[in-house]
């Protein structure tokens, strides 16, 4: 069955972190020469707009962000799931699962993209990794699902200490993107980080869709349940990957506007460092090799 030809999903892995490659590399290497001109939005927040290069007509500060996060994919996230993709390749449980995390990855990513960035050339093939990164999620899932893993874990998975990490931090984005929602409302476009956009698409992602996605999360590896085992290990991947983008961004963003937001990149990099303790104790306790059929059903069995 194509849900469990493990070559195919390598290849498919290898087709979106290609692309993200090209992507990621348009945005580094055809960013322009970083002119701009001070422009007022029509709201009357004054900003530097971006006049050339692929993220021509976005704020500065934003591309700023944007290059550095592009940096990241290109020279650390695609390498790495072309590395996870041989895993795949060979039948690999882990590798699998770590290629899920990175899929959710380049999901989250290309799809702020294709709804933050100013309309430009690259709308179409943002348009196109987020999508195959929604397929490449639910194939490499139902393959996960289909091996249903029961108990192969081992009572020494991490789980009640990623669920306290992991519900952290989605109250510490509830508290700061209710408070810039809340400026925004009150019509401090500034501090709500309006810089020309009209809209906020990082807080709508967030609290829609990876706070909720987090708690529930958090939930099944707190009750040890199998199912929150898989998906623990799939979306520590995905916190450390964006956990270390957006250091990198906020330290671009610092080097472009000659101060640094210390805070936040503290924080992050805390997340980051105990996301990585974590994930390194989860994959040294998860099931590394392919199910085995029984009579039962699919189980792991350890070689």
């Amino acid at each position: 069955m194509i849900v469990h030809n493990h070559r195919a999903m390598a290849a498919f892995a290898v087709m979106v972190a290609l692309l993200a490659a090209v992507a990621a590399g348009l945005g580094v290497f055809a960013r322009g020469d970083g002119s701009y001109e001070t422009v007022t939005s029509v709201r009357g927040v004054t900003y530097a707009m971006t006049t050339d290069g692929v993220y021509a007509y976005n704020a500065q500060r934003v591309v700023s962000e944007g290059v550095a996060w592009d940096i990241f994919t290109l020279f650390v996230a695609v390498p790495v799931m072309l590395a996870a993709a041989a895993f795949v390749a060979g039948g690999s449980f882990r590798g699998r699962l770590f290629a899920l995390g990175l899929f959710g990855y380049f999901f989250y990513q290309y799809l702020e993209y294709a709804m933050t960035w100013a309309f430009g050339p690259l709308f179409p093939m943002f348009i196109l990794i987020f999508g195959a990164s929604v397929v490449g999620l639910v194939w490499l899932g139902a393959s996960v699902a289909g091996d249903r893993i029961a108990d192969g874990f081992g009572e020494h998975f991490p789980g009640r200490p990623f669920a306290v990490v992991s519900i952290l931090m989605a109250v510490l984005f509830v508290v700061m993107w209710t408070g810039r929602i809340a400026a925004g409302l009150a019509g401090d476009l500034e501090t709500a980080g309006l810089h020309g956009e009209t809209t906020l698409v990082v807080q709508a992602l967030d609290l829609g869709a990876v706070v909720p996605t987090a708690l529930l999360i958090s939930a099944l590896a707190w009750r040890r349940t199998a199912v929150g085992y898989v998906l623990a290990s799939v979306y520590v991947v995905t916190s450390i990957a964006m956990s270390a983008a957006i250091v990198a961004m906020l330290l671009s963003a610092g080097i472009v506007e000659g101060s640094f937001e210390l805070p936040p990149i503290l924080i992050f990099g805390a997340f980051l460092a105990v996301m990585l303790v974590l994930a390194v104790r989860m994959y040294r306790l998860t099931p590394p090799e392919t199910s085995h059929v029984h009579q039962g059903g699919l189980r792991w069995l350890p070689k």
